[in-house]
């Protein structure tokens, strides 16, 4: 039942999570006015924004004008639900759930943004880095000492990279607004876990990349967004990232 009402709780959550997607980048106000259909404009009833089930029952296409709507909103919410299970299955309905649900809904609005702009978006990432920072006091997980040296650590070390590799090539790498991911991450899980969430960020980013670069027939000088990596590996460190340090330095014992 636990499970459950997680998975029904993330589904809702990813139906707001869209709207935050899509207005805040506009810089519109994610409350109101309420949802309306992007292409005619007419407001969504209540019945016809249920999450996943809504979509499936309009065939993907809106009431009023029969515009196609767009696959990613059904998979926000699926993805949401998910996540929000996995952080449940974690650490049980807890005060440690609801820090780091918190984290987990920031990154998948950043994510998607991310990938829609090319754009993080900074205020979301300075607010969300600094609640990190302020509930710290309420979870044993991580001290708000830690967390203000794992924001302090996640920004630092990315930006070093963007320095180093803009020094020796001349060119830009990593965008600034991967920093301020990092930051948000490395207030959530601490400093001495950074390192770890870089690390499954950077492996995966790279096998993403080299496979959409055989896919699409791209050069290395494709432009791919790393925030979704960094947040893959943020999240990943939260659910795994203790046994997989355990399992790492007690493979080295």
């Amino acid at each position: 039942m636990d499970y459950f009402v997680a998975f029904v709780l993330g589904l809702i959550v990813g139906s707001f999570l869209n709207v935050c997607i899509y207005r805040i980048p506009k810089g519109k106000s994610v409350v109101t006015p309420p949802s309306s259909c992007p292409s005619c404009g007419e407001r969504i009833k209540w019945y016809d924004n249920v999450p996943l089930l809504s979509y499936f029952l309009l065939k993907g296409r809106c009431r009023y004008c029969g515009e196609r709507i767009p696959l990613r909103y059904p998979l926000v919410e699926l993805l949401t639900a998910v996540l929000t299970l996995g952080v449940v299955w974690r650490f049980g309905f807890s005060l440690s759930s609801l820090y780091y649900l918190l984290l987990t809904y920031v990154l998948v609005v950043i994510s998607f943004i991310d990938l829609d702009t090319m754009l993080v978006p900074v205020k979301l990432c300075y607010f969300t880095m600094l609640s990190g920072i302020l509930f710290s006091f309420f979870i044993p997980e991580v001290s708000l000492k830690d967390s203000v040296l794992g924001a302090s650590f996640g920004a630092g070390l990315i930006l070093f990279i963007i320095e180093t590799y803009a020094v020796f090539t001349g060119k830009e790498g990593m965008g600034y607004g991967d920093a301020n991911i990092m930051a948000v991450v490395g207030a959530f899980v601490g400093w001495q876990k950074v390192l770890l969430a870089l690390f499954i960020a950077s492996f995966v980013g790279s096998l993403v990349g080299i496979g959409y670069i055989l896919l699409k027939g791209k050069n290395l000088k494709a432009a791919i967004p790393f925030g979704p990596f960094l947040s893959i590996g943020g999240y990943a460190t939260v659910i795994f990232g203790d046994k997989l340090l355990e399992w790492y330095f007690g493979g080295l014992a």
